[in-house]
């Protein structure tokens, strides 16, 4: 395998090697891979005519063809790309173009205004036409790229923090080709592939969409976002696309399940589905696996931090996952430890500990937060001979007694209920095992000491109540079992708990109010 100092080889190696073949569908059209690079290397012509060498460029554009030329525009002009979804909220936009200091920002016509109030000081706009429709300097593009390595920044993913502040998390070129190689090769990607883009190209899971497509020279499908509020017509596309590879979020491929997406459907063509991002319920699962017969289906895991993912499973058709489904081995060139609270090695069956991940994926760190790429970014706690870093993820596992690994649920998903430390994930799964339940997710009403449970499904909650108190300890019960037509997701399409814990206090305001409206007048009225 050839080395690969930048991801752009990639491209520049497909359009060398087959020109006409397509490369990206979106909504309005498609593209050949050597249309692909030319539209890139005017993109980074004009970026590089605003000097964006080592520097942030802000793709603010809905995700498709001109986005992803943008996105390699900014690497051939020596800078690093920064998706952002054009959905989200103007103050999260102002609060990413802040901590990047003195970005670039391409924006759609549509989205300029938006976009340059946004803005820092030391910030600048562009607008998306004039970018993609600048004519090609090539020696401008060389010298951009001279004294680059493969430890420069290739994009910044900025995902939600534990205090509200976005986390740039910066992934360097050497990390993507590290991981995106053994990921191709394990996965059997192939040149006739067609892979459907499910996630907005600021969450990592499109990362293994785009790059496992250049890598492996085949088609990117991008699903038109409109096609997710609408499920049978959403696999309706999938099949007429005759898509052959879903990496998908675990939320998306439920949305279809539990809205019976899949009824009187067919996906003939596709034969590999990855998912990831929560735990895949087992139900949801079940019924992706009746209706893809031939397909196959694997378990990721892995957050922003370690590139991607650092551990996979493959689901095997005939085995009983009533114990849920293990997050498998590593990935070749990772290793990933479970530590105990003192830094010690756990071994022992059934002991949780704290996964934490070494190699040369993990992310360059936080785009400046020095101190919280401090304390996730650290040294291996196993040693200290030499200086070995070690992300630590927040997320807990258990081996099991044939030595399997599953997730335990979060360290900040950990509360105290009762006196009782009290993992959310492990509520939800107890609730799973009942009859009638497609999905739960667990909230913690903090100001009221209360957990509820939110399910999806045909349940009755007296039924549900009545398994739980068979299946979990008193202090795990909830106070609540609530049924739900459906979880709200987050951007980047796992469930929402605040939102549902803000949908049941609603709910409760709304009833209060029927009940008693002068009282409730007199309450709201006091909260103002």
């Amino acid at each position: 395998m050839p080395l690969r100092r930048s991801v752009l080889s990639y491209l520049e190696d497909d359009a060398a090697r087959f020109p006409d073949r397509l490369a990206v569908i979106d909504e309005h059209g498609s593209c050949t891979y050597e249309v692909l690079r030319h539209r890139a290397q005017r993109a980074g012509s004009a970026l590089a005519a605003h000097e964006a060498n080592h520097r942030a460029v802000v793709v603010y554009m809905e995700k498709g063809i001109d986005a992803l030329s943008t996105m390699f525009g900014a690497l051939y002009a020596g800078g690093f790309y920064v998706p952002v979804d054009p959905q989200v909220p103007a103050d999260r936009l102002a609060r990413i173009a802040g901590a990047l200091g003195n970005p670039l920002v391409v924006a759609d016509g549509d989205r300029a205004a938006a976009a340059a109030a946004a803005l820092p000081a030391e910030g600048e706009l562009l607008v998306a036409a004039d970018v993609l429709e600048a004519p090609l300097d090539e020696a401008a593009l060389v010298a951009s790229r001279r004294g680059l390595t493969d430890s420069d920044p290739a994009y910044v993913l900025f995902t939600s923090g534990s205090t509200g502040t976005p986390k740039g998390v910066a992934v360097s070129h050497r990390a993507i080709t590290d991981f995106i190689g053994d990921f191709t090769r394990l996965f059997g990607f192939r040149g006739d592939d067609r892979i459907a883009n499910q996630a907005p190209f600021d969450f990592d899971v499109s990362v293994k969409d785009i790059y496992g497509a250049l890598a492996s020279g085949c088609t990117l499908v991008v699903v038109p976002r409109p096609l997710f509020s609408q499920p049978a017509a959403l696999v309706d596309y999938l099949e007429e696309q005759r898509v052959t590879v879903m990496t998908w979020a675990v939320a998306a491929l439920c949305l279809i399940t539990s809205l019976h997406g899949l009824d009187g459907k067919t996906l003939s063509a596709v034969r590999r589905v990855l998912f990831s991002g929560e735990v895949m319920p087992a139900e949801h699962l079940r019924t992706w696996m009746e209706h893809l017969p031939e397909a196959s289906f694997a378990n990721l895991y892995g957050p922003t931090e370690v590139t991607c993912n650092c551990l996979y499973h493959v689901i095997e058709r005939d085995r009983d996952y009533g114990e849920g489904i293990p997050l498998g081995v590593a990935f070749p060139n990772r290793e990933v430890l479970l530590v105990d609270g003192e830094g010690r090695p756990v071994t022992e069956p059934g002991t949780v500990g704290e996964l934490m991940v070494r190699g040369v994926s993990l992310a360059l760190g936080y785009v400046g937060d020095p101190e919280r790429t401090a304390l996730s970014f650290t040294q291996n706690p196993l040693h200290n001979h030499f200086p070995d870093r070690v992300y630590r993820t927040g997320d807990l596992a258990a081996f099991n007694e044939t030595g399997e690994l599953f997730y335990r649920g979060r360290k900040d998903n950990q509360i105290k209920h009762q006196g009782h430390r009290v993992e959310l994930e492990e509520v939800d799964a107890a609730i799973e095992g009942v009859q009638g339940v497609q999905r739960c997710r667990c909230a913690y009403d903090k100001e009221r000491k209360r957990l509820i449970a939110f399910y999806e499904g045909t349940a009755e909650a007296a039924a549900v109540r009545a398994e739980a108190h068979e299946k979990l300890p008193p202090f795990m019960i909830p106070t609540q079992i609530v049924a739900v037509e459906s979880m709200p997701l987050t951007k980047n399409g796992k469930v929402d708990r605040a939102a549902l814990l803000e949908q049941s206090r609603a709910a409760a305001r709304a009833r209060r109010a029927r009940r008693n409206p002068g009282l409730s007048k007199a309450r709201n009225e006091g909260e103002r």
